[in-house]
């Protein structure tokens, strides 16, 4: 084969075309005949043990000749026979599936291949991510003119950009000279392990992280916030970056953004600090803002009146998301695009100029009369056009088609639990305020309540029974996972224990409507399979008792 034919053609000719959309036409084919609508895999699964992963290592390599591509798109079928798929029954985590607007939109980025590092490399990327910027900040209120934002690798950089340009605000020559040693971020016990990371990759340190305790509603406590910041205050520390979860991986608990910029802008004032960054952690969450000019007093989409009641109690935090200094929307979750397809927003877009590099460090980009479009303050160099993707799935989606979907992912859960109650009373909802896409459930048994827990009542070794028992259930959930996906966690919050005055993680299995596909009338078979596991679980304990 002449290497020429492996790739699209130079002159757009029928043939090498053909060829091309042959090779994706017998994928689609081979996927579609892998589809069951009652399973959550494509295929049939097998268990990939490490000795399956060791036979991998010891027998690949690069072949003296290449394959025929017929035969490369063999293998490409046979990688796709047992993976997981996004059925109705897919009910796992925030893991989505891809929808046509947004695969459409990534393979056109592909099939360019441009870089968005450069308007000159990357055009069509450039010109679309100004565009999803534009209107990503006119939904949550944002003034457009004046922000402005990337795309990036995933909500975990637009955490790590936060923090970034928090301490450059702050501290305009820390490139060069270095982080100071007195330097301290604040963040809810329940938001994304990906602050953690950020703080070790700065060098700030991860004992300078300060995890702010969590309400009932799993939202970060304000008066602990409060007291927090004055102690580090008050022993010689610098508050450069808070950041509020809106919409938690585990229970979708919403941080008040609001009180938080009270109680910032408060500090700031008393003891004469520089602004401390804000960064809504909106990864999630954040497309229920999608709501905040819904009329719900006409309701032109007519929902139900507790679908109605569970929206309003979403938008009354997700309104203020604006007050934060940036934010962010992971496409890849609520936003139903490919991996990996990130917006990080800023509410000041000047003050990205501190993290932007000089002509002189970038000699062969940026510096050029006929490019007016270059990102140098990214921590990428090179960059993925994914906001072509993002900007496909808006433009063919609209508020109302993202409104139906966020709102039938509410309109689930408040039935699932409805019915939980009613069919598995040992099964408790451990975000009981919190209503969104995911609900958290944990087994008791006739044992400890959940009421017990969250009041401080029980006792570490109770708590801790608690959760032996349900990492069991998690177990026997994962062994049938091919009919109903299930999520699971090992601390969806933390509890305090009535006798070691400690908190302790709490252990919950989840339901995270993800799929379109999931509907009301799915949830009884939702019902039986944690009702059978629940079966299986208690037969094991009496065998062990």
């Amino acid at each position: 084969m002449n290497y020429k034919e492996l790739f699209q053609s130079e002159d757009g000719n029928v043939e090498q075309r053909q060829k091309f959309s042959a090779q994706i036409q017998k994928i689609l084919q081979a996927m579609d005949d892998l589809k069951n609508p009652n399973q959550t895999i494509l295929g049939e699964s097998a268990e990939k043990s490490p000795a399956f992963y060791q036979h991998l290592m010891e027998t690949a390599q690069v072949e003296e000749k290449g394959q025929a591509l017929d035969n490369v798109v063999d293998e490409l079928i046979q990688l796709l026979d047992g993976h997981p798929y996004h059925t109705h029954n897919y009910v796992t985590n925030v893991l989505p599936m891809a929808s046509i607007p947004g695969l459409l939109g990534m393979l056109t980025n592909m099939l360019i291949n441009g870089n968005n590092l450069w308007d000159v490399y990357g055009p069509a990327a450039a010109e679309s991510e100004v565009k999803v910027i534009s209107m990503m900040s006119k939904l949550v209120g944002y003034d457009e003119t004046k922000s402005f934002g990337y795309t990036t690798w995933g909500g975990q950089g637009a955490v790590f950009s936060g923090l970034r340009l928090a301490i450059a605000k702050q501290f305009p020559n820390a490139k060069e000279e270095g982080v100071p040693n007195n330097l301290y971020c604040f963040a809810s016990e329940n938001a994304h392990y990906s602050l953690l990371k950020s703080i070790e990759a700065v060098g700030i340190g991860s004992n300078h992280l300060v995890r702010v305790k969590a309400c009932a509603d799993h939202s970060m406590d304000l008066e602990d916030l409060n007291m927090q910041m004055r102690a580090v205050i008050r022993q010689g520390g610098i508050p450069v970056y808070v950041v509020a979860t809106t919409g938690t991986t585990d229970s979708f608990g919403i941080d008040d953004v609001a009180g938080v910029k009270a109680i910032t802008t408060a500090l700031e004032k008393e003891f004469t600090l520089k602004p401390i960054h804000i960064h809504a952690d909106s990864a999630l969450g954040g497309f229920y803002s999608f709501f905040n000019d819904y009329d719900f007093d006409t309701n032109p989409l007519d929902f139900e009146a507790p679908v109605t009641a569970a929206l309003l109690q979403i938008r009354e935090r997700m309104q203020h998301i604006h007050l934060a200094d940036s934010l962010c929307f992971d496409f890849q979750k609520l936003g139903q695009t490919p991996y990996l397809t990130s917006l990080f927003l800023v509410k000041d877009g000047s003050s990205l100029g501190l993290l932007d590099l000089e002509d002189f460090d970038t000699p062969y980009v940026g510096n050029r009369g006929y490019g007016s479009y270059h990102t140098g303050y990214t921590l990428e160099c090179s960059r993925m056009g994914s906001s072509i993707a993002i900007y496909a799935a808006l433009r063919a989606f609209g508020k109302e088609n993202y409104q139906a979907l966020l709102a039938n992912y509410v309109r689930v859960n408040l039935q699932f639990r409805e019915q939980l109650a009613a069919q598995v009373p040992a099964v408790e909802v451990v975000n009981p305020l919190n209503i969104g896409p995911v609900t958290a459930i944990r087994y008791y048994g006739n044992n400890t309540t959940w009421a017990q827990e969250v009041a401080g009542q029980a006792t570490a070794a109770q708590i801790e029974a608690v959760n032996a028992t349900n990492s069991a259930w998690f177990e026997l959930l994962g062994a049938q996972r091919e009919d109903v996906f299930f999520g699971d966690t090992t601390r969806v919050c933390t509890v305090l224990a009535q006798d070691t005055k400690q908190f302790i993680p709490v252990a919950a299995a989840k339901l995270f409507t993800i799929s379109p596909y999931t509907e009301v009338t799915h949830i009884p078979h939702f019902i039986e399979v944690l009702q059978q596991t629940i079966a299986q679980l208690e037969v094991q304990h009496e065998v062990h008792a």
